[in-house]
């Protein structure tokens, strides 16, 4: 359990989501956290002491100081105490008192004196979450180095729907959860692949497609802050990771890409194959510039040799080999048919058809499915927390 003996302090402040909170605490003392819950004095409007202190099986601290025997609650000890924060519900108050270094609650005052990590979870009404003093709040925290848990969409207490609601406890369960999961993969070799292929028709022109390789780099990337050995198999791009102790075969056709990878492959514990790779690939490559001679050019095509179905018929049962498939038409079924050709063990699912997702953006939309038949569908996200679900997917089912 990534949580074991982990120091957890909960911040509530004076919002309805407030009441979601009892469940998160007994989700991280379930999986062996300890806790400790601080409110501001009006988040006691939502949620009672009686109620927090039994759960996490701590006292509640709601004041600088203590009601019984005027002693005080010492938030420097707090601060130095906890390996995260996490703050939620975050109100507008908050955020801004946060964001501009007030301290008039105890709630403040840990906050200010952390050495660890903090994560924030805003909940307001739409309006207020969209306002500038807002948006503002939340770029200062972010810069101070702090974890902004976006709101996400949906019912809020004004009887409006839009964003401002909190993210569910269980996620933050989950976020709280990957958080720690960092080195988690020390000792493993991770293959990644990424890019294009370019498949030549003659020395200047070639088949290819729209992929910059960003989500195959995020997804190294990843890999290697959770501590493995990884090797990314780079197809043509001007990008490149930027860690240093990623391994890197750059390639540029569908054929050098299969060599490097099933070169690479039978030393894998996860293999994660991103890249775009070309289906076909011109049966014969002119030695020289073809001429424009004429008004049609014809081109003889064959296929290039499917690296991901000879990686699922090599793969030994102590291997993950994870593929994705970019869809625009019958999305589900066509990547279920993939998943179980290709011996899979996860397919990740993006669709051309959504927007800001899919090749050379900076963001994806994706659904993860599982061979035992569990799928996940993610919100739009940067590709950098694609990886990170994607990885926790892995490390959550799998004894990776």
């Amino acid at each position: 359990m990534p949580l074991k003996g982990k120091k957890i302090i909960l911040g509530i402040s004076g919002g309805i989501a407030a009441y979601k909170i009892p469940l998160l605490v007994r989700l991280l003392k379930k999986n062996g956290a300890e806790v400790r819950v601080m409110t501001t004095p009006s988040a006691l409007d939502f949620v009672t002491p009686v109620t927090l202190a039994t759960l996490s099986q701590n006292p509640v601290a709601t004041a600088f100081i203590k009601k019984e025997g005027g002693m005080w609650n010492n938030h420097v000890e707090w601060g130095n105490w906890a390996d995260l924060i996490l703050i939620a519900p975050a109100t507008a108050n908050t955020l801004s008192k946060m964001a501009n270094g007030q301290a008039d609650n105890f709630l403040l005052a840990v906050y200010m004196s952390a050495k660890c990590p903090v994560y924030i979870a805003p909940a307001m009404d739409l309006d207020m979450y969209a306002h500038p003093a807002t948006l503002n709040n939340l770029k200062k925290l972010k810069s101070y180095g702090n974890k902004i848990i976006p709101a996400v969409n949906g019912e809020l207490a004004s009887g409006l729907t839009g964003p401002g609601r909190m993210e569910e406890p269980e996620n933050l369960f989950e976020i709280i959860q990957k958080h720690f999961e960092k080195g988690s993969l020390s000792g493993k070799k991770v293959l990644v692949t990424a890019g294009p292929t370019y498949e030549a028709i003659d020395p200047v022109r070639f088949i290819g497609n729209h992929s910059s390789g960003k989500m195959g780099i995020a997804i190294a990337e990843e890999a290697a802050k959770l501590g493995a050995d990884v090797h990314l198999v780079l197809g043509p791009t001007s990008l490149t990771p930027d860690n240093p102790a990623i391994k890197i075969t750059r390639v540029t056709s569908a054929e050098e890409m299969f060599e490097a990878v099933t070169k690479e492959f039978p030393t894998a514990d996860i293999t994660v194959m991103s890249a775009a790779v070309a289906d076909f690939t011109p049966q014969k490559k002119a030695t020289h510039k073809i001429k424009k001679e004429g008004d049609t050019l014809e081109l003889e095509l064959t296929k290039t040799k499917d690296i991901l179905y000879e990686l699922g018929r090599q793969k030994k049962e102590d291997q993950i080999l994870v593929g994705f498939a970019m869809e625009t038409q019958n999305e589900l079924e066509n990547a279920l048919k993939k998943l179980k050709k290709k011996n899979l063990d996860m397919i990740v699912l993006n669709s051309l058809n959504e927007k800001n997702a899919g090749f050379k953006h900076d963001t994806n939309k994706v659904t993860i499915i599982h061979k035992e038949g569990k799928i996940k569908k993610y919100p739009l996200k940067s590709k950098r927390e694609v990886a990170e679900d994607l990885f926790y997917e892995i490390l959550t089912h799998y004894d990776a």
